[in-house]
């Protein structure tokens, strides 16, 4: 039980990360973000289609109920991915990122209601903290730059990933996470398919590779994994741990977009970490 439990956070801590390069590639990828959201789907969407047959996961679905779940999920997670890369692309990767992070906050009040539960009052804290550290590691902002409109977008990401992952533990559960994700990319590749004819995609043959490890990595591998943990954790619990992606986010962007952090990220950093290893222990126990 004590190794299935590390394995479980560790899992989920991976697909943090893998989730977390999905900023800095958003960022970088030079094309509009509707369009960068269409490839993201559809590459996913293979690779994951191969996964299935190669490994014989069922993608049958059991009821009418199950299927309206995933596809009001999976509308959601388009809503969340166009939000939260307009985010970058109108400010950078940190404010895109700091603002998405609202969401363990965000879970914490939704899920007791939508579920229709009492409230967990160390959830509460926990987001409170959380709230904090972002509080930190934010710049200033200005109400008439782009940064706040950064924010904005980044707060509506937030929503609709939080209500997504609600969805989710509550219906889809039964599921295995891979097949769950393959349904979703392919709603999200369906209703973007306009994209594709309003949009100016002809720089796509330069940025095959960044798409590729988008698609692959950041999408197809990282979602699933953490569709899969939500059966080992509550959506509020999943979300705290899942907080640590802006400091990995914040890392890659020093990495490959030269974004320099400031001394507050190591203070808001160190907040966040904090409730990551009080969440898991506490979700151990």
């Amino acid at each position: 039980m004590k190794n299935q439990h590390i394995k479980n956070i560790l899992e989920l801590s991976f697909a943090t990360f893998l989730i977390s390069s999905a900023g800095v590639l958003g960022k970088y990828i030079d094309m509009p973000t509707a369009v960068i959201i269409w490839w993201r789907a559809v590459l996913a969407l293979i690779f994951l289609f191969f996964f299935c047959k190669i490994q014989n996961i069922s993608l049958k679905l059991k009821s009418s109920k199950d299927k309206t779940t995933i596809l009001v999920s999976a509308i959601l997670l388009g809503v969340h991915w166009i939000t939260y890369f307009y985010s970058i692309k109108i400010s950078n990767v940190s404010i895109g990122m700091l603002s998405l992070y609202t969401f363990p906050a965000i879970t914490s009040i939704l899920e007791p209601i939508i579920n229709k539960t009492k409230f967990n009052k160390i959830h509460i804290i926990l987001a409170i903290i959380v709230v904090i550290g972002i509080y930190i590691l934010a710049p200033e902002f200005n109400i008439e730059n782009s940064d706040f409109k950064g924010i904005l977008w980044g707060l509506v990401s937030a929503v609709a990933f939080s209500i997504r992952n609600i969805i989710l533990k509550k219906g889809a559960t039964g599921y295995n996470g891979v097949a769950v994700m393959l349904y979703q990319l392919l709603v999200v590749t369906i209703l973007l398919i306009p994209v594709i004819f309003l949009f100016d995609t002809s720089n796509i043959k330069t940025q095959y590779p960044y798409i590729i490890i988008l698609a692959l990595f950041a999408t197809a591998i990282g979602h699933s994994l953490f569709i899969k943990s939500l059966k080992h954790f509550t959506a509020s619990s999943a979300s705290i741990i899942l907080s640590t992606q802006p400091i990995f986010g914040i890392i890659l962007a020093f990495i490959f977009l030269n974004e320099i952090p400031l001394p507050n990220t190591y203070i808001g950093g160190t907040l966040i970490i904090s409730t990551v290893i009080i969440e898991s222990i506490r979700s151990r126990k």
